[in-house]
């Protein structure tokens, strides 16, 4: 080794990485080489004489962090008693080195009005961000954990069944949670080690673990149904003899958040009486009594009108007249 001698002496620190260095969320790359090596310079006799020192090298350990965020911009509709509602979530690998995240969800929680049964953890196996039956992957814990780069995120979804006596506007809680696989615990924790290059794993601000709930909220909708008679009689009363008119008014009054789907109004023309031809109305538009393109026929000895898609809210309101034999 070279001894320092002389006069005007300096001394100069100067560092250099072993490796390069991506930017991500959590620091320099877990494994990475980070060497520094400082020179002291003098004046001798013959000119500036430089001094290198010994090379210092660190290996940068692995930060276990992970953060779990909702990706529904909303609660997730569902009616009573469905299956495999969909919740969505991002996982992501917020610390500095590759690491695989284990999963685990919950469907009993506070803050809520039911409790959904989450039936499964599922993968997004082609990236597109929405749940596709029999193509995305099932998940088993440890058994195929999400393994994430740094910065890497996997989407993932819950599956879960609506309570058949959740009530219209009720909301249920899911929880979907992620840990580090290498361990978890108070930020700063250590495992010798067990870091991505052969460093040790220090637990991040996110203590390794992290979790998020989305929310279902039941929509149903009910019907009530009123039919009412009027009687016009030949003699300008309302008495119910041979030749008076009954006019049926059929009322269907749909109430909740809800939509009743392909909803449908029959009534048999009764015994003793004759339907009045084109008498048909929905909403008080005149329907034809053929079966053709429009809501309504008469078939059968019966009206029957299709009302369709009807929300919660909605009234419709179907008449026709008969004449008393």
């Amino acid at each position: 080794m070279q001894h320092i001698s002389g006069v005007g002496a300096r001394i100069i620190a100067g560092a250099a990485l072993g490796l390069a260095s991506p930017a991500i969320a959590g620091g320099t790359t877990a494994g990475t080489r980070i060497d520094n090596q400082a020179t002291a310079s003098y004046d001798g006799p013959g000119g500036t004489v430089t001094v290198p020192s010994n090379t210092v090298s660190l290996t940068v350990d692995e930060l276990l962090d992970v953060t779990v965020v909702s990706a529904d911009p909303g609660d997730v509709q569902a009616i009573p008693g469905s299956a495999d509602r969909v919740l969505t979530f991002t996982v992501t690998n917020t610390g500095n080195g590759d690491e695989a995240f284990g999963l685990a969800s919950a469907g009993t929680l506070g803050g809520d009005d039911f409790d959904p049964a989450v039936t499964a953890i599922v993968l997004d196996s082609n990236g597109n961000g929405a749940y596709d039956a029999g193509v995305d992957t099932v998940y088993v814990a440890g058994g195929n954990d999400p393994l994430l780069a740094p910065d890497a995120s996997v989407t993932v979804f819950l599956l879960s069944t609506i309570p058949g006596g959740a009530g219209d506007g009720h909301r249920g809680r899911a929880q979907l949670s992620a840990e580090a696989s290498t361990g978890s615990g108070a930020p700063g924790a250590s495992f010798a080690g067990q870091g991505q290059g052969g460093g040790n794993a220090i637990v991040g601000a996110t203590g390794a673990d992290a979790d998020a709930s989305g929310f279902y909220a039941v929509s149903a909708a009910t019907v009530g149904f009123v039919k009412s008679a009027t009687v016009a009689d030949p003699f300008g009363g309302t008495s119910a003899v041979p030749g008076s008119v009954i006019t049926y008014s059929l009322v269907a009054t749909v109430s909740g958040t809800g939509t009743l789907g392909n909803l449908a109004i029959a009534d048999a023309i009764p015994a003793g009486s004759s339907y009045r031809p084109g008498t048909l109305t929905l909403q008080g538009a005149a329907l034809t009594d053929a079966a053709d393109g429009d809501a309504g026929e008469l078939a059968s000895g019966a009206i029957a009108v299709r009302l369709g898609n009807v929300a919660g809210g909605q009234v419709r309101t179907v008449t026709f007249q008969v004449q008393v034999d």
